[in-house]
């Protein structure tokens, strides 16, 4: 998934890096200056990138019904089938890597094997048997798609360097890092923010979705962005949304990349500084005009009028994930 064709890494070089430095980001909107205005919190409450950058509900309800009401949305199939193929695709990843330590430059076979070898049955009791099943295949697809790139870049680093050691195979061959952990505490986010991937060697943030393309996905990786260069002090200047869906049994990937400029970067902190007040408000923004069919909260919503207005919050609930098509 976030190993890009030679087309899309001469896009990336000859194009966004270029433009990158032609157009250089404001000071004030880098991570490193979290301890002043604008990316300087003014609010004691900590949101989650996806709590940011989601606009899955136009009013911002969900955050209110879950931050302030205290609501846990209820699990549907669709959020609980992303997490399982966001975890196919990163056990994928890993679990080649740990092969390729073990076992060096004599790794293809051992990766040949666990390319034959099915993720298995996601043991939930959120879908339905038919749902399973279809789940079941869903994650094959994707774990067959994801070894056979392994394997196809291991070869290709071997065969120009048949006795590289394992550490500098895994470095030059798979250059990414899955399942990123960080402290977002500076910029007044959660103390668990998530990216699903960071790529060497330009340090650039990848997000991984299941489901249609929408304009605040970007929001996503600047936020990110942001979190890395508050604690790395280091330029983040390009993203990547990746778009994964299953075509008539086949995996077809789309990749968005993209500058993470001045403008991401401001609608970012525009829209934590906003969702922070609401938070700190408590105050119900009330239904939008139109709610969007894949809310988690919608039968809540419509089930009754107003949600009466409480102190404290729930657990936070990931609301980046949203429906995937490779779902029923």
């Amino acid at each position: 998934m976030y190993f890009a064709s030679a087309e899309e890494q001469r896009y990336v070089q000859r194009a966004l890096l270029p433009a990158s430095r032609r157009h250089r980001v404001a000071e004030e909107l880098r991570g490193w200056n979290w301890y002043q205005p604008p990316l300087q919190p003014i609010y004691a409450q900590r949101l989650d990138v996806s709590e940011v950058a989601s606009r899955v509900c136009p009013s911002s309800r969900e955050l209110y019904l879950r931050r302030v009401a205290g609501i846990t949305p209820p699990t549907s199939a669709a959020l609980v089938a992303d997490g399982f193929l966001r975890a196919t695709v990163a056990r994928a990843l890993v679990e080649g890597k740990r092969l390729l330590y073990q076992y060096g430059n004599a790794c293809l076979p051992r990766l040949a094997e666990l390319g034959q070898q099915p993720p298995g049955a996601p043991d939930t009791g959120a879908l339905t048997p038919e749902g399973r099943r279809h789940l079941e295949v869903e994650m094959a697809a994707l774990h067959a798609f994801e070894m056979r790139r392994v394997m196809e870049r291991v070869e290709v680093a071997l065969a120009r360097f048949p006795w590289l050691g394992c550490d500098g195979l895994a470095l030059l061959a798979l250059p990414v890092s899955v399942d990123v952990r960080l402290d977002g505490r500076f910029l007044g986010l959660s103390e668990q923010v998530c990216i699903d991937a960071l790529s060497l060697p330009e340090a650039q943030v990848q997000h991984l979705r299941f489901d249609a393309k929408e304009e605040w996905h970007r929001l996503m990786t600047t936020g990110q962005a942001l979190v890395l260069e508050s604690l790395y002090e280091a330029p983040v200047d390009v993203g990547c949304v990746v778009y994964a869906r299953l075509v008539e049994g086949r995996v077809t990937v789309e990749r968005d990349f993209h500058l993470i400029d001045d403008e991401l970067r401001q609608m970012f902190i525009e829209e934590r500084d906003d969702r922070m007040r609401l938070v700190a408000s408590e105050v119900d923004p009330g239904l939008p005009a139109e709610c969007p069919p894949v809310c988690p909260y919608l039968a809540t919503c419509h089930r009754a009028a107003a949600i009466p207005e409480t102190s404290g919050a729930s657990a936070r609930a990931g609301m980046g994930a949203g429906v995937s098509p490779m779902v029923p």
